[in-house]
């Protein structure tokens, strides 16, 4: 696709619908094949919340998170959830659709952002249940939940900037698929998930702080617990997910034509 197409008259508002009727279209599939449904955008993190919650409440002494800890932990898995399974679907993102890939006229970026768009839908759909669990489990509300949003604006930049980043790298090394699997779950237990980012000693805060997500899930919890305000890992957060998507861009117009060749 040449940049004269890219630059063209109505070209934005075109690329904005085709990414539109893409996502939809992911979840037309996803739900309409489903018999449980809607129900999958929530059951996945209710069950991990619902076991981490019985094994640190029910059989350890637990000493980390704040109460109530099963809102805790669903204020932070329902982002992980979606940045776990948009990662996941970033390694299959070209090879998936190679033929519409290679066929369409719309900038290659779009089968990236669909991932991250619809995903994110996916988990506005889950928050009615982060709602519940707060009223039912006496959970206090402040003002400081309106950094929410702020943190959904950070985890979709960073989102884009690593689909940006993975699917091209997944077409020309097959390996990275199963690496990258491998780095998800590593990287579960190494963000703040089952815990704060306050409950970290030295000097694994110092190293945590450069994890993206410490940031960001410090700004989806400080709305319920407002004593986790952690200034450092957010701003470093901030910085890191800009830094990320400059990065996804640039190599993504470099690997665009060698993925193609590939596909």
């Amino acid at each position: 696709m040449s940049h004269d197409a890219v630059g063209a008259p109505g070209t934005p508002r075109r690329y904005l619908h085709s990414l539109w009727l893409l996502s939809a279209r992911d979840l037309k599939v996803r739900y309409a094949t489903s018999f449980l449904g809607y129900l999958w955008s929530v059951l996945d993190p209710l069950v991990m919340s619902a076991i981490y919650w019985f094994v640190f409440t029910q059989v350890f002494h637990r000493s980390v998170g704040e109460d109530p800890y099963i809102v805790f932990l669903i204020v932070a898995l329902l982002p992980w959830v979606w940045f776990n399974s948009s990662v996941g679907d970033f390694t299959r993102a070209f090879r998936k659709d190679s033929r519409l890939v290679r066929s369409t006229a719309i900038p290659r970026s779009i089968w990236v952002n669909r991932i991250v768009l619809s995903k994110g839908i996916e988990f506005l759909f889950s928050l009615p249940v982060l709602v519940l669990f707060a009223v039912f489990s006496g959970a206090t509300v402040t003002w400081s939940l309106l950094w929410f949003p702020v943190a959904m604006v950070m985890q979709t930049v960073l989102l884009v900037g690593l689909g940006l980043l993975v699917a091209p790298l997944c077409v020309l090394y097959a390996d990275l698929e199963r690496t990258t699997a491998l780095i998800l779950r590593a990287l579960f237990y190494a963000s703040p998930v089952i815990y704060s980012f306050n409950d970290l000693p030295a000097p694994f805060d110092t190293i945590g702080a450069f994890n993206p997500l410490a940031g960001i899930f410090t700004l989806y919890r400080v709305g319920f617990f407002p004593d986790l305000w952690e200034p450092i890992p957010v701003l470093i957060s901030a910085v890191m997910c800009v830094a990320i998507l400059a990065l996804g861009m640039w190599t993504f117009r470099g690997l665009e034509r060698p993925v193609l060749k590939e596909l």
